[in-house]
């Protein structure tokens, strides 16, 4: 009986010792999602933008003015209708008189007059402006002061462009300034759209590494969502995912600046399709096992967003791994991102590199799509793209359709392949991918590492 229930023991003992041996083994093979990075508190990011603001207005902004001929730059921005440009050029803080204004000037010197013409003189904006705080009916007075005082040639105002970053002037606000300059100044009015463009696109080196910590917290909240602590296959919806992805954004204290966006694609079932894009799937599907799911997000933090794209994989009953033919579909997309990073540097033109990679991809072959564009300011920021739908019209006559690549700028590398999938019986799946990248003297770098296999669901 002893001799039983001592071998009964040792089984037991085993058992348990195998079960944790296996559990061990499980943990130590399962890819594990890093944590957040710590963030800066609201005050610590103030901090870090204005001493970038400094700078900007300290360094690069007079020499931009001068290569594009402007003496005067006056940015208005007008309560509920913001202007995109402000909180790049004056502190982050919110802006609610009627009307207020923001006048650079070049007089000559080695330092910009800076005036800001505000209703509520808010004590962030004396670090970097001359403030004037004139009574509301002394308004257009003191502005057409200061403008005579400086006697400008050319007076750029934010019209002129293609983008709503480069044309926020209002009508009402462009009325108002005309009618207090008078026809003697109005007549010097010019496009800032070619400043704008500059300024916005030139990336300070001190925001590269913030910038790759937005870029973390995107990919890292992009990874969990592509997994099992959000996804249960048959019960969890795209709704759930997608205001999964808002309510951790905000429990962060952030923002997005587009809702997150999931496409799925199913074995003999034909994806939608919105003019040359997958569909994106309603909030009520369910997600199943052996789907192709994508998500599309972005984030912002400190002034600078993200875009970004990634591929996950619902694994069938028994299955451990995606299909070969869903792997080799993914590896065409990294292939078609190889190619493309092979061909930008520093002064090319988007066209050029859209031709380049465009041959590479018809040598291998592969079926591919290229709707790149540079990312940092703005999720779709101003400055070089490469993208299929190239642009018709430029910001002025006689102007370049838009800006060659700069070293240091920021560009979202968005694309995607299609491939006929074996196991699918020779059924067409896109997997899109967007990524965002920095330009160095020796060409394109990753933020983080590039997605080379999907994310798997079990």
């Amino acid at each position: 009986m002893i001799n039983r229930k001592a071998r009964q023991t040792t089984i037991i003992f085993a058992l348990l010792l195998l079960t944790s041996f296996a559990s061990a083994v499980v943990a130590q093979t399962r890819p594990k999602v890093e944590p957040l990075p710590k963030l800066l508190t609201v005050r610590e990011q103030q901090a870090v933008r204005e001493r970038w603001l400094k700078k900007r207005l300290d360094t690069m902004l007079l020499p931009m003015m001068r290569q594009q001929k402007i003496q005067m730059w006056i940015v208005t921005n007008e309560e509920f209708h913001a202007e995109p440009v402000v909180h790049h050029i004056a502190p982050a803080i919110p802006y609610v008189g009627r009307r207020d204004f923001f006048i650079f000037a070049d007089r000559g010197g080695d330092k910009l007059d800076r005036i800001a013409l505000v209703r509520y003189p808010e004590e962030h904006l004396k670090s970097f402006f001359e403030v004037l705080n004139p009574p509301g009916r002394d308004i257009a007075a003191t502005l057409r002061k200061v403008v005579e005082e400086r006697n400008p040639k050319t007076i750029a105002l934010n019209i002129g462009g293609t983008r709503g970053a480069t044309n926020g002037l209002s009508f009402e606000a462009h009325k108002f300034l005309t009618e207090t300059l008078g026809s003697e100044y109005s007549g010097r009015f010019v496009p800032a759209a070619p400043l704008i463009v500059e300024y916005m696109d030139t990336r300070l080196p001190e925001e590269l590494e913030f910038y790759r910590t937005a870029v973390e917290i995107t990919d890292i909240l992009t990874q969990r969502a592509f997994s099992n602590e959000v996804i249960t296959p048959g019960k969890t919806t795209v709704g759930d995912v997608r205001w999964w992805f808002l309510q951790q954004v905000n429990n962060l204290g952030l923002d997005v600046w587009f809702q997150p966006d999931l496409r799925i694609q199913r074995q003999n079932q034909q994806p939608g399709t919105t003019q040359q894009f997958l569909s994106v799937a309603e909030e009520s599907t369910l997600i199943q096992r052996g789907d192709v799911i994508h998500i599309d997000c972005g984030i912002n933090y400190l002034g600078l967003s993200t875009d970004w794209q990634k591929m996950g994989y619902v694994l069938r009953e028994g299955e451990k791994d995606a299909p070969e033919g869903l792997k080799k579909a993914l590896s065409n997309t990294n292939r078609l991102q190889d190619a493309l990073f092979t061909h930008i540097k520093p002064g090319a033109t988007g066209s050029e590199v859209y031709d380049a990679t465009m041959a590479d991809m018809k040598n291998q072959g592969i079926e591919a799509m290229i709707y790149s564009h540079s990312v940092g300011t703005q999720g779709h920021a101003l400055g070089a793209s490469i993208d299929f739908r190239r642009p018709t019209t430029g910001v002025s006559p006689g102007a370049p359709l838009e800006p060659p690549f700069r070293e240091g700028s920021y560009t979202s590398i968005e694309l995607n392949t299609s491939t006929p999938v074996a196991e699918w019986g020779g059924q067409k799946v896109t997997i899109m991918m967007e990524d965002d990248a920095y330009l160095t003297k020796d060409g394109m770098k990753w933020f983080r590492p590039r997605q080379t296999a999907f994310y798997l669901i079990k």
